[in-house]
């Protein structure tokens, strides 16, 4: 018999630890090979480990609710037959799983382990961010520098993480309690935690029932948060505290490109079996416009501004539930609009069935959203962080409008939209904002009704 490890797998850069919250199988449960074993949060989006081999789960090292850091052990699997180079450790009948000193002290070649070379190349890529034998995630560490905090704060705060590690949750909580305190008794609470990191610091109590009572009336019903709204309401709020924003209106008329889609789109669904929306031709504008402007495509880092070379569009998708998630068109200014047009409707469909993966989410440099799917004719959105600018479309609508033509002006029914965007003033200014906004809608206005697909 045999034990095989499953480790948390590397689920992207910028994610190190993910919450367990359900285990699929119990222990004692037979599992095949690809079978999902756990449930798991990032706080980019929530997905599933599959079983690497076929066997018995015969150990859990999480307990749902606890967090996992990438690469620790969160569950054992009892295999049969001999030994293989894809089982880590082994055991006899007569040696119990409890008996983890013995079984870990059997040497097996690493290099004979599949995945182990990816474990290898993630702790190469990271960078090591501790202070004295403390380490932090470079998620952590992102958040307490673009919040200000010392090493001595960011030493101070408890954490709730495997071997005591700062989770990001944990940063959060303590930026809440300290946005919310007195200087001075903040002040206090860093000399008190650093003197003695195992004395907790005795806070103010807490005003949130006396709040509550006082806002509710008969017939109101108080609604806990899910975990996603959870982590949108901290992003959301981390957004407006970290970017000064500005906002940006144009309307477009985009007759022709109506007119376009409506001549093609039966052709198409029967060539490619699916249709072809707005989406993903606002997205070719958006990408054409980034290329246009590349200093759009940016990010902040203090001050430090990092001109992003991938064009990876952020498309905001409504869930079932009500949340939000924003799924990553990768290199989209290197895709045609078939192209565009598959990975938009294959993106918006995972995003209903909850089963994008972490990396799905990743790398976005321009978010853009379609406000006019809810019949909205513009809207000022929230900047996607670390992301510079996010741009909205609303509904077409059609509208008298004036046209010129070379016997004088007339008016004409046209087929008329809003697009809005809000970007960071700290490195866009309203000359450049405003003119690749208008870049973008010279793009739609200017289609070709000719164009081949």
């Amino acid at each position: 018999m045999g034990i095989y490890k499953v480790v948390l797998p590397r689920m992207g850069e910028s994610v190190s630890e993910a919450t367990i919250t359900k285990w699929v199988k119990a222990i004692g449960d037979s599992v095949e090979e690809d079978d999902p074993i756990v449930e798991i949060a990032t706080d980019k989006v929530d997905s599933d480990v599959p079983a690497p081999v076929t066997g018995k789960l015969s150990k859990i090292f999480f307990e749902e609710s606890q967090v996992a850091q990438v690469g620790d052990v969160i569950a054992w699997i009892e295999v049969e037959g001999e030994a293989s180079p894809n089982i880590a450790v082994q055991h006899t009948a007569e040696e119990p799983l409890e008996a983890t000193s013995a079984i870990e002290e059997e040497e097996v070649p690493t290099s004979d382990i599949p995945g182990t070379e990816l474990l290898t190349q993630e702790t190469s890529e990271k960078t090591v961010l501790h202070s004295g034998s403390r380490f932090y995630s470079p998620l952590v560490k992102n958040i307490a520098q673009e919040e200000g905090l010392s090493q001595a704060e960011l030493d101070s705060i408890r954490g709730t993480g495997a071997e005591g590690r700062v989770t990001k949750q944990d940063i959060l909580d303590y930026l809440g309690h300290r946005s919310a305190q007195d200087p001075r008794v903040e002040s206090e609470e860093i000399a008190v935690k650093t003197a003695s990191s195992d004395q907790h610091v005795i806070t103010p109590p807490s005003k949130e029932k006396e709040n509550t009572q006082k806002i509710t009336a008969p017939g109101d019903e108080i609604v806990e948060m899910d975990r996603m709204r959870r982590l949108i309401a901290d992003h959301m709020v981390h957004s407006v505290k970290t970017s000064p924003h500005v906002a940006s209106f144009v309307e477009a008329d985009v007759t022709n490109l109506v007119n376009w889609r409506n001549k093609i789109k039966d052709s198409y669904k029967k060539r490619e079996g699916e249709n072809i929306t707005f989406t993903p031709i606002f997205i070719e504008a958006v990408s054409k416009a980034l290329r246009d402007f590349p200093m759009v495509n940016v990010s902040v880092d203090g001050h430090h501004i990092i001109k992003r070379k991938n064009i990876n569009i952020g498309m905001a998708a409504a869930l079932p539930s009500g949340n939000l998630i924003v799924p990553v068109i990768k290199n989209a200014d290197q895709l045609s609009l078939v192209g565009l047009s598959k990975a938009v409707n294959d993106l918006a469909q995972r995003s209903r069935q909850n089963q994008l993966k972490p990396d799905d989410t990743q790398g976005g440099t321009f978010t853009f959203t379609n406000i006019g799917a809810f019949g909205n004719i513009m809207g000022v959105p929230i900047i996607n962080q670390p992301q510079a600018a996010i741009l909205a479309v609303g509904t077409i609508k059609k509208k008298p409008a004036v046209l010129e033509t070379e016997h004088g002006d007339v008016i004409a029914i046209r087929h008329m939209m809003y697009l809005s965007m809000s970007y960071d003033h700290r490195v866009i200014d309203g000359a450049l904002g405003g003119t690749f906004l208008k870049r973008v809608a010279d793009y739609l206005e200017n289609w070709d009704i000719n164009r081949e697909i």
